[in-house]
C-alpha cells in the first residue's frame, strides 16, 4: 500500500493545501474527523481490489493528465471493481481524461476510448446554457436587467464561492449570474448531487445543510436513493439527454428542485467529485458498489465497440 499521492498536500500555517487545486483546509478536529472517516474507508476498497485482482485480473485503465487520488468517486470505484489504473496507454484498454480543472483540452490517447475525452468546458455559463437547451427554460439571468434576487458564482469548478445579490446590478469579473432556486425544506437545502456513469444516473446523494449556508462545502447530512426514488420517468430522461449533451461519461451532476414549481435545475457539473464525508461508512460502500459495476460496464462496452 502506497501513499504517493501525499505528495500532493501541504502543511502550511495550520492548514493543508491541496496543489493541484489552490483548495485550503483548515486543519482543526473537523479535519482530523474527516481524514479518520477517509482511511476508515481507503482499507476496506483497498481490501476489496486486493482480493478481485487474486481472483481475475480487470482491466487497466490510464488516467491522463492527471491519475486519480482516493478522495475522488472515481478511484474508489476503479479498485472495488477490480480494475487497476494504468502508469500510461502501454497495455491499457481505455483512457480516461482526468484533470481537476474548470476547462482543458482532450489529451491524445492514441488507439483507446477516452472516457470525458469531449467533456473539457465545466464552467458555469457552459453548463447553463446546455441546460437551457436541453431543458427548456434558462438558470442564467443578466443581472443588468434581471429585477430581484441572483446568485453570484465564480465560473470555476469547485469555488464555492456562491452569495445572494440585488439586481440589477453590474457583473464582475469572472463571474456568472442565476436564478435563486428555492430548493429549501423546512429551513435545510436540499441538493441531489446525482454521479453519472456512461450518460445514465447511477445514485442519487440527497444532501442537507443549513438554508443560510446553502453554498458551502458541507452537509449535516446525506441519504442514498436510487434515481428513480427522486426523478420521474421523464425527468431521468432529460438529465441523460442533458450528460449526453456535456459529452459526460463520468461525473456528478448537482441538481435543485425549486419548490414553488417543481422544476429541475442543474447548476454544476463536476467530472471529479467525491463522495460526501456526511455519508455513512454502509452507504458509502453500497454507492461505490453501484459505481464500479457501472464503470464495469462502460468500460466493457466501449472495449467492445473498438474492436467491431
Amino acid at each position: 500500500m502506497t501513499f504517493d499521492w501525499l505528495a500532493d498536500l501541504r502543511v502550511e500555517r495550520g492548514s493543508v493545501h491541496v496543489l493541484k487545486t489552490g483548495a485550503i483546509v483548515p486543519l482543526d478536529w473537523a479535519f482530523v474527523g474527516d481524514v479518520a472517516k477517509g482511511l476508515a474507508y481507503y482499507g476496506p476498497i483497498r481490501l476489496k481490489a486486493v482480493i478481485a485482482r487474486a481472483v481475475r485480473p480487470g482491466p487497466r485503465i490510464w488516467f491522463t493528465p492527471d491519475q486519480p487520488r482516493p478522495w475522488y468517486m472515481v478511484w474508489n470505484a476503479v479498485f472495488w471493481s477490480g480494475a487497476q489504473i494504468s502508469a500510461s496507454a502501454k497495455g491499457a484498454v481505455a483512457a480516461f481524461y482526468f484533470e481537476d480543472s474548470t476547462t482543458g483540452a482532450t489529451p491524445p490517447t492514441p488507439g483507446l476510448a477516452c472516457f470525458n475525452g469531449r467533456c473539457t468546458d465545466v464552467s458555469k455559463s457552459h453548463v447553463a446554457r446546455t441546460f437551457e437547451t436541453v431543458f427548456g427554460y434558462p438558470l442564467l439571468v443578466d443581472p443588468r436587467t434581471w429585477r430581484g434576487v441572483a446568485v453570484e458564482k465564480s465560473e470555476k469548478n469547485g469555488a464555492h464561492d456562491g452569495r445572494i445579490v440585488f439586481c440589477p446590478m453590474e457583473p464582475a469579473p469572472g463571474k456568472v449570474y442565476q436564478r435563486l432556486v428555492d430548493s429549501l425544506d423546512g429551513g435545510q437545502a436540499r441538493d441531489l448531487r446525482t454521479p453519472c456513469v456512461d450518460g445514465e444516473p447511477v445514485l442519487v446523494f440527497v444532501k442537507t445543510r443549513p438554508g443560510h449556508d446553502r453554498f458551502a462545502n458541507y452537509n449535516t447530512s446525506v441519504a442514498l436513493r436510487r434515481p428513480d426514488e427522486v426523478f420521474s420517468v421523464d425527468e431521468l430522461e432529460t438529465i441523460r439527454r442533458f450528460a449526453r449533451a456535456m459529452q459526460l461519461d463520468w461525473g456528478g451532476l448537482d441538481i435543485l428542485r425549486d419548490r414553488s414549481d417543481g422544476r429541475l435545475y442543474i447548476v454544476d457539473v463536476n467530472k471529479t467529485d467525491m463522495p460526501p464525508l456526511a455519508l455513512s461508512f454502509r452507504d458509502k460502500m453500497r454507492a461505490t458498489r453501484r459505481l464500479a459495476g457501472a464503470l464495469r460496464r462502460m468500460v466493457r462496452r466501449a472495449v467492445e465497440a473498438r474492436a467491431s
